[in-house]
């Protein structure tokens, strides 16, 4: 069956929480002590906004965006008025790096591993292509089991279509334990570091809106769901049901939705020669 437009990624629904989905890319990088990169590829660019920073950071570096959503690069591509990025359309699976014609100096991939099953087998692909010296930094959401995707798991079993929607919402097996990666990692170079991290996430919640965490997952998660579903009755009575199970597990307040939000990181240095 071919892609609905519900199952592509939108620039705009992702971006409703633009400052929350940036600062672990700004975690990430604070641990990149990369001086002076000749160049820098962004694995999973999204909208082109974290990758900008990297244009900024080490600003005589060749950047290089890469990303597999056409609407998405279409966003980078607006964002980025001087031309400062090389953007690239393909997917992680497919990427290349020595389609960059050098060795690559910094390679982040923030938010982007949890849709590729396979990544534990490509990281080592990834280091090995880099620079001496080069750094490889990724983070992975690790909040599979908390209430927001539990409870749209459980909302769409009880679907007429439950079989269908299965498939889409059986990522959290791609991500691994912080473990995992570090001793992946330290088979390929002594200098590593993970790290996991559970930000308090506070989200706006106006009298009469949708629930914000909702609005998050519009953005993430629950494109495959809106992917199979019909627009109208079929969608509506997952959207109404869920919404219900999301007013329960994260109540709204005078402050707003608290909407904790786990993700691990980790960065490694691969030797110098």
């Amino acid at each position: 069956m071919s892609q609905s437009a519900d199952a592509r990624w939108s620039p705009e629904q992702y971006q409703q929480f633009s400052d929350h989905r940036g600062r672990p890319m700004r975690d990430l990088l604070a641990r990149v002590t990369a001086a002076d990169p000749q160049v820098v590829v962004d694995l999973g660019c999204g909208p082109g906004d974290q990758t900008l920073t990297l244009a900024d950071r080490w600003p005589e570096a060749r950047v290089i965006g890469i990303d597999s959503s056409p609407e998405m690069l279409t966003r980078a591509r607006s964002l980025d008025s001087e031309g400062r990025v090389e953007w690239v359309e393909a997917s992680a699976e497919e990427w290349d790096p020595g389609s960059c014609g050098e060795a690559v100096d910094v390679l982040v991939t923030n938010a982007t591993l949890q849709w590729v099953p396979s990544h534990l087998r490509l990281v080592p692909e990834w280091v090995a292509a880099l620079a001496p010296g080069g750094t490889f930094a990724l983070q992975v959401p690790s909040n599979f089991g908390a209430p927001s995707h539990r409870l749209m798991r459980e909302v769409a079993a009880r679907q007429p279509r439950a079989d269908e929607l299965r498939p889409g919402l059986d990522r959290a097996a791609a991500v691994a334990l912080p473990e995992t990666y570090a001793a992946l990692l330290l088979g390929l170079t002594p200098d590593v570091d993970v790290w996991e991290t559970t930000y308090q996430q506070v989200l706006p919640s106006a009298e009469g809106d949708p629930h914000p965490v909702l609005e998050w997952v519009k953005g993430t998660g629950l494109r495959p769901v809106l992917g199979v579903l019909e627009e109208g009755p079929e969608r509506d009575a997952f959207l109404d049901a869920y919404a219900a199970e999301l007013e329960r597990a994260y109540p709204r307040r005078p402050f707003g939705v608290l909407f904790p939000f786990s993700r691990i990181f980790a960065v490694a240095r691969k030797v110098s020669r």
